[in-house]
């Protein structure tokens, strides 16, 4: 297929919703602190709104591969992802009753200073090391995997994308901070919104309404929200994503830099709580319609398939085709999806080179500038750092961007790090947080073994084909080559070897590989602080404040009883001493 080039029209609305970001960022620059102190550019100065950060946490968490890969989910499996979207309202309370008050009593700019105040250096160093490499990884792919798609059908050069998205996100974060941040959050989520519903109103013209897109998704089996089936092999069920997808929900909401930074940005703990709640809704309405526009763009195909009939090679491509061909006619169309994809890129990528730059301030500058000089980092240095650190941080991940283009394979496996690296991150949080029998040896056993042990879930193998609903050609017209001949169609769509045939823990669905990695980091992390422990490492004074509130509160009732009986026995002795003397 030849790729079809945008118009000045659709060039047009992408530079305005490049500028309106470009233009935040001047703003806050230009008024009110004008990010001169940490709290100003790292914080925001903790006065911002429940409603902007509601939006900045949501947009945070939905990139531009997500947007893609959904659609694509929706039209290759059905609509059984869509239950995800439970286990995040499900668990948000978790995030927001019991680890959030600890982040906020604590008041850190970095959520990985935490774990130095529960465990220790050690701890830290490592937990913010893997985190590090994590987002920066993220991040250069976040860039890049849309920048392929676009190029492939709008004909946009891969390179000005990555360069247009580096640039502008590097420009309003090291000027605007954590403010306009938060503030360009709020225009590209409103753009990402207007992307997805741009399609679904299109394929709704298209069909002649809504119930149409529904009834031929039915007709396709696309339209599936019950399977409780319990075996942990079965790709989607309610078990998986429900418990997999909680698990996800909370190593991003409850203890990932990226959102723990948001929340400290306003002014309490109750601010804070409503501002999660508030984000639950709008993140499940955006996937929502991310969702339905898989329907959308499978009422155009589900008799014609793109891959099938070697149209496109990628399934992440199926949304970025359904534009070009259905709303390429109408002037600046196009264009808004591109700035919503754009936008989803941006806002990701914002919130990760301002979460780096907080943590390589904190965890990595800081302590070493102490050690090394006796003081801390003098407070008029520390913003013009974190600018710095933040605009460092933006050409990396250009650079990322562009090396991805050589991970081939490899392209897939490293966004999987991401889901694989949070299980053992949340793990050492949730250690330090509810176990007081935890201590520094088990805490970073625990994240290392229970890292190997994701890394060998998701890059071990072989693993079975995945079973897709059935994709069709047979409505593609008699002019379109077909480059897939039908044996392969059928292999396709069936996949001729026997999922038993393969090792189990390859067999298990890829939403619990942060479950088992979990539980392996928790097990590890207790057994070695036990045994800790048991060769006279004990845990030491433990300050309430570093655990939930259930967990604390059992440990100033137990401070209390041990602080009465003690007085009572230096009161018993000082009478007994007393008594002798006479």
């Amino acid at each position: 297929m030849e790729p079809k080039t945008l118009g000045w029209a659709d060039y047009v609305v992408l530079a305005i919703t490049l500028s309106v970001s470009a233009s935040i960022g001047i703003y806050f620059r230009l008024t009110g602190g004008r990010q001169k102190t940490n709290k100003e550019y790292l914080l925001g100065g903790q006065d911002q709104g429940m409603l902007p950060v509601a939006f900045s946490l949501m947009a945070s968490f939905m990139s531009s591969i997500s947007l893609l890969g959904v659609s694509a989910e929706i039209y290759m499996y059905s609509t059984l992802f869509f239950i995800i979207n439970f286990a995040y309202l499900l668990w948000t309370p978790v995030a927001a009753y019991l680890y959030l008050p600890v982040f906020y009593k604590l008041q850190a700019t970095s959520a990985y200073e935490y774990l130095y105040l529960r465990f220790g250096s050690k701890a830290r160093t490592c937990a913010s090391l893997m985190y590090s490499l994590q987002m920066v990884l993220y991040m250069g792919i976040v860039v890049y995997a849309p920048a392929i798609a676009l190029e492939a059908l709008t004909g946009l050069n891969q390179n000005i994308s990555i360069i247009l998205v580096g640039a502008v996100c590097m420009f309003y974060c090291t000027l605007g901070g954590m403010k306009a941040v938060i503030w360009t959050d709020v225009f590209q989520s409103l753009l990402m919104f207007a992307a997805v519903i741009s399609i679904i109103f299109t394929a709704a013209k298209q069909k002649g309404g809504l119930s149409q897109i529904w009834e031929i998704a039915e007709k396709g089996d696309r339209i599936q929200f019950f399977n409780i089936n319990p075996d942990p092999t079965v790709r989607l069920t309610y078990f998986s994503l429900l418990i997999g997808g909680g698990f996800t929900f909370l190593s991003l909401y409850a203890v990932n830099q990226t959102q723990v930074q948001r929340y400290m940005t306003m002014k309490d703990y109750k601010t804070a709580v409503r501002s999660l709640w508030i984000s639950t809704p709008i993140l499940i309405l955006l996937s929502g319609c991310t969702a339905f526009s898989g329907l959308a763009i499978y009422s155009k195909y589900y008799n014609c398939d793109p891959v099938l009939s070697g149209r496109i090679s990628s399934r992440d491509q199926l949304m970025p085709l359904f534009v070009v061909e259905t709303m390429g006619d109408v002037t600046g169309l196009s264009g808004l999806f591109v700035a919503g994809i754009f936008s989803a890129a941006l806002s990701t990528v914002s919130a990760c080179l301002n979460s780096l730059a907080a943590v390589t301030l904190e965890d990595y500058i800081k302590p070493l500038y102490l050690l090394w000089s006796g003081q801390e980092v003098p407070a008029a240095y520390s913003a013009q750092l974190s600018k710095m650190l933040a605009l460092t941080y933006g050409v990396i991940c250009i650079a990322v961007a562009f090396l991805s283009r050589l991970l081939g394979g490899v392209l897939q496996a490293s966004l999987s790090i991401f889901g694989m690296v949070g299980g053992p991150l949340l793990a050492i949080f949730t250690l330090g947080m509810f176990c007081p029998c935890a201590n520094e040896p088990g805490a970073v056993l625990g994240l290392l073994v229970g890292l190997v042990s994701s890394l060998l879930l998701g890059f071990g193998g072989p693993k079975p084909p995945l079973h897709t609903l059935p994709l069709s050609t047979a409505g593609c017209s008699t002019n379109l080559t077909i480059y897939a001949a039908s044996p392969v169609l059928a292999a396709t769509v069936t996949p001729t070897s026997q999922p038993t045939e393969y090792f189990y823990l390859y067999r298990v669905s890829y939403l619990y590989y942060i479950v088992i990695s979990f539980g392996v980091a928790m097990v590890v992390g207790l057994v070695v602080s036990w045994l800790a422990s048991a060769c006279g490492r004990p845990p030491g004074e433990l300050n309430p404040d570093l655990f939930v509130p259930p967990v604390a509160k059992y440990l100033r009732r137990k401070k209390l009883e041990k602080d009465m009986k003690s007085n009572r026995e230096e009161k018993k002795e000082a009478e007994y001493t007393f008594s002798v003397h006479l």
